[in-house]
C-alpha cells in the first residue's frame, strides 16, 4: 500500500488531528492573553486607588496643612507601590508613573508653601489616570 491511499483511507482521521492541534493552540492563545488581560486589569484598578490616596495626601497636605494625614511618606508610599504595579502595564503607563514619580520628588517638600508644588503632581496625577483608564478601555 502507498503513501496515497493511506492518506485517503485516515484522511477523516487526519483533519480531525488537525482541528484538534488547532483548536488547542487557540484556546491556549487565547487563555494567555485573558491571563494578561486580567493581571492588567488588576494592576490598573489598583494603581487606581493608589492615585486617588495620593491626591488625597496631597490635598490634606498642601489645602489643609495636614502633616499627619498629608505626610510625605505616605505619599512616598503610594508613589512607591505605583511604580512596582507599572512593572504589569503598557510602556505609557510606565511612563505616566516616571513622570509622577518625578513630579512628587521635585514637589512634595513644598507643599503648603507654594502653589507652583502642587501644580505638577495633579497635571503628572491626571496624566497617569488618563493614560490607565485607556489602557483599560483597550483590553480585549
Amino acid at each position: 500500500m502507498n503513501i496515497r491511499n493511506q492518506l485517503q483511507r485516515n484522511q477523516l482521521a487526519i483533519i480531525s488531528l488537525l482541528v484538534a492541534l488547532t483548536a488547542l493552540g487557540y484556546n491556549t492563545w487565547r487563555n494567555e492573553l485573558s491571563e494578561h488581560n486580567r493581571t492588567v486589569r488588576a494592576a490598573g484598578f489598583e494603581m487606581l486607588a493608589h492615585i486617588a490616596e495620593l491626591q488625597r495626601i496631597t490635598f490634606l497636605a498642601h489645602y489643609d496643612r495636614d502633616t499627619a494625614g498629608g505626610n510625605p511618606r505616605k505619599g512616598w508610599t503610594e508613589v512607591l507601590i505605583m511604580q512596582d504595579l507599572a512593572e504589569l502595564m503598557p510602556n505609557q503607563v510606565q511612563m505616566g508613573v516616571a513622570e509622577l514619580a518625578s513630579a512628587w520628588e521635585s514637589n512634595w517638600q513644598n507643599l503648603g508653601q507654594n502653589d507652583g508644588s502642587i501644580e505638577p503632581i495633579e497635571a503628572a496625577t491626571d496624566k497617569l489616570r488618563i493614560a490607565i483608564q485607556k489602557t483599560l478601555r483597550e483590553l480585549d
